[in-house]
């Protein structure tokens, strides 16, 4: 290569191009001391999500703190985002416990594996960019309702240790502490959140979260306080995940099992993880990087799936506690992994000496840092039905799951959409100018299958005269609807004897039209739009009488 060549080259190298976006200034001694801080308080936030996800899925606890580590470390390198926290989470749990109930553990592996293989056929066809199609009443829904139901899991830690059950929707029943143990439990949860509060009014040196684990810990230690601790929920003491192919037969019969799982996995790992990527990437001033994190995603799973993990996806309560606590590089998140695989190792003894309520209270100002209560306040100022998506978005994702909540806002969002520009389409009527004698329909709005209705009656055929003129110039037809409701309106003239002119319909309207398209007065000032249509309306298999 010529060493001009070779220079220009190095100088489209950057830093950036190496560590994901990270610049010189992300890797100062004060920028590493506050990641470092992050990732250490989301590690410790990190170890009661993964043994109760566990449980709900019906797994060992050590198979949730093995994929929050591996799914973790791998979405921190590679992700689309610095800062992102991900690794074992509620809403793939609770799909799992079906599976796991009826065919084990180790369908749950290959389960797992092949979500992976779906998410990175998602990345490697770049289909993460159709998040984009989410509006923002559905991002709004999506947060509020993930903000409840990350406040309703920290009910549980005020219960009696032990006497919940798996159920549908995760763990269920069990017996609510009562009398001192509840005082304790309910003032040091309120300790952590005032500490948390103060603390960034005293110094952002240190993450006020990691401050308020430290103090409250200490007391409870200290003191000698008869608080539930993190021990109490399990053992988080293990060794490194090892190597280990799914014990499953290999046959079609296996993959009729696994792959309707697998599928849903996928969907709601990738939904979520993108939604957290735009909602982090908003705190951030970041955007991009969608396929990177499905890949990121994919991989990850792929990798878990064959380490004895449970699989996961982003986690929006751990990735805003990084952020809040200062992490904006994939050092933070990074370093998270690392830490609970620390604590897996040597810390364990140590990390099942925190109490609950420190990391309960923690959990509670991510709650009330992460729902949008600017929501409320604009709910009587947008159009009714962005307010409405905006509950039943909220609604569902508590009652249900994050991946029906967002298809249902989306389709309900789309469908307003198309009603509103459906009553835009309109005509003005007036005498021709080039041709004499005839009458000039002029279209404005949109032509889509909303619309054609509408459009249909905008016309009168019996009473027009014998040559008629319609002028699409201040329109659009938009899809094979529109073409067959031009191709109708073409034969209801034609059966008069009328004459029809067609003007300024593009060239992909000409040459899908049928009968009508002979009707068509070419302009130079046609417009070059492609309509949306179907394979059989492009092989010429749709026309008026067919």
């Amino acid at each position: 290569m010529p060493k001009r060549q070779l220079a220009k080259l190095r100088e489209k190298i950057t830093l950036s191009d190496i560590t994901g976006g990270d610049t010189m200034a992300d890797f100062s001694p004060s920028r590493i001391g506050i990641e470092l801080m992050a990732g250490l308080t989301v590690a410790l936030a990190l170890v009661p999500e993964a043994v109760a996800f566990a449980f709900v899925a019906g797994v060992p606890p050590m198979v949730g703190l093995h994929a929050a580590f591996l799914v973790g470390l791998i979405t921190a390198v590679f992700g689309g985002r610095p800062g992102m926290i991900s690794g074992a989470t509620g809403a793939l749990a609770v799909v799992m416990v079906s599976l796991v109930a009826q065919h084990g553990i180790e369908y749950l592996f290959a389960t797992v594996v092949l979500m992976g293989v779906l998410q990175l056929g998602a990345g490697i066809f770049k289909l993460g960019k159709f998040i984009r199609l989410v509006p923002t009443p559905v991002m709004l829904g999506f947060v509020n309702g993930l903000a409840i139901v990350i406040g309703f899991a920290q009910l549980e830690q005020f219960k009696v240790p032990g006497t919940s059950q798996v159920g549908a929707h995760g763990m269920e029943g069990g017996e609510w502490l009562s009398g001192m143990p509840l005082m304790l439990m309910l003032g040091l949860t309120a300790l952590t959140m005032l500490i948390i509060w103060v603390t960034p009014k005293i110094t952002k040196q240190i993450p006020a979260p990691l401050v308020g684990i430290g103090i409250v810990a200490a007391i409870v230690i200290g003191l000698g306080l008869d608080a539930p601790r993190v021990g109490d929920l399990a053992s988080v003491s293990g060794s490194l995940p090892q190597f280990h192919i799914p014990q499953v037969p290999l046959t079609f019969e296996t993959l009729t099992i696994i792959f309707p799982y697998a599928l849903i996995l996928a969907s709601i790992g990738l939904i979520e993880s993108l939604l957290t990527l735009n909602l982090v990437g908003e705190m951030t001033g970041k955007r991009g990087g969608a396929s990177q994190e499905c890949l990121a995603q994919g991989g990850a799973n792929l990798v878990t799936g064959f380490f004895g993990g449970m699989g996961g996806c982003a986690m929006i309560g751990q990735s805003m506690i990084n952020v809040k606590s200062g992490g904006r590089t994939r050092i933070s998140a990074t370093v998270a992994a690392l830490f609970l695989l620390g604590f897996i190792l040597v810390g364990a003894p140590l990390i099942e000496a925190i109490p609950l309520a420190a990391l309960t209270g923690v959990m509670f100002m991510v709650v009330i840092g992460t729902f949008a209560w600017r929501s409320l306040v604009i709910m009587r100022k947008i159009p009714l039905t962005d307010a409405f998506v905006i509950v039943l978005v909220t609604a569902v994702t508590v009652q249900f799951d994050l991946a029906t909540a967002v298809v249902v806002g989306v389709i309900v969002s789309a469908l307003d959409y198309a009603w509103q520009n459906a009553k835009k389409i309109h005509v003005t009527s007036r005498d021709s100018k080039t041709v004499p004698g005839a009458k000039t329909y002029a279209i404005e709005g949109p032509l889509f299958f909303g619309s054609t209705d509408n459009f249909a009656e905008l016309f009168t055929p019996e009473e027009d005269p014998d040559t008629v003129v319609i002028d699409f110039k201040d329109s659009r037809v938009v899809d094979q609807s529109a073409l067959q409701a031009i191709e109708d309106l073409a034969a209801r003239y034609e059966a008069l004897g009328k004459t029809l002119q067609l003007r300024h319909l593009s060239r992909d309207c000409h040459q899908l039209l049928t009968k009508a398209g002979q009707l068509m007065v070419d302009s130079d000032d046609d417009p070059k739009y492609q309509v949306a249509v179907d394979y059989t309306v492009r092989t010429g298999i749709f026309g008026a009488g067919h």
